[in-house]
């Protein structure tokens, strides 16, 4: 099952109005400025994972719920078949598959990562709370970490703190395949 970017923003709003928050109340809870926290309410705009990540926080309110509109309801496991994972369809040259998107009360957010390879294109940075873990599983890609860059290839992993500036781009005119963790 595929999620929508305009699904995401209908259920954003929603989920807000429903906490009787205003757009401003709410875009100042996550430390963004209302006109573009509004881009991402209309739809206009892709919600990167960070800003999700940010108002999941702010709304109390679990990621799969405002992806899906459904709350996960798996307490003990869950397993989810290759290729089943939860795609969000939120940004060109991305694809995220929640591979958790069943389990209630996460610690974590497990997503398969396919970042496909855009010539010429400038590395957009994005920054949240928390921590990340990526690990290479195929192709290879530029990891940039605010001003440092290195390239993360099969096997090679990266943590960090999220806070700071980072992105990736993959190399080789190949998509890369990540294990992305984000804590």
């Amino acid at each position: 099952m595929a999620v929508k970017h305009a699904e995401i923003a209908e259920r954003l709003q929603a989920i807000r109005e429903l906490s009787d928050l205003t757009p401003a109340q709410l875009a100042e809870r996550i430390s963004m400025d209302e006109k573009e926290y509004l881009a991402y309410e209309s739809g206009t705009k892709d919600i990167p994972v960070s800003v999700l990540s940010k108002v999941c926080n702010a709304l109390e309110v679990g990621m799969t719920e405002l992806l899906t509109g459904d709350a996960p309801k798996l307490h003990n496991y869950s397993f989810v078949k290759k290729g089943k994972g939860l795609e969000v369809d939120r940004n060109i040259g991305y694809k995220h598959y929640n591979l958790a998107f069943k389990f209630a009360n996460r610690k974590i957010e497990p997503l398969l990562v396919i970042v496909d390879p855009e010539e010429g294109e400038e590395m957009h940075l994005n920054s949240h709370q928390g921590q990340e873990y990526h690990y290479c599983l195929e192709g290879r890609f530029l990891f940039q970490l605010q001003d440092h860059q290195m390239v993360v290839e099969p096997g090679d992993s990266v943590y960090f703190d999220s806070h700071y500036p980072h992105g990736m781009m993959a190399l080789d005119g190949k998509p890369a395949k990540i294990l992305v963790i984000v804590i």
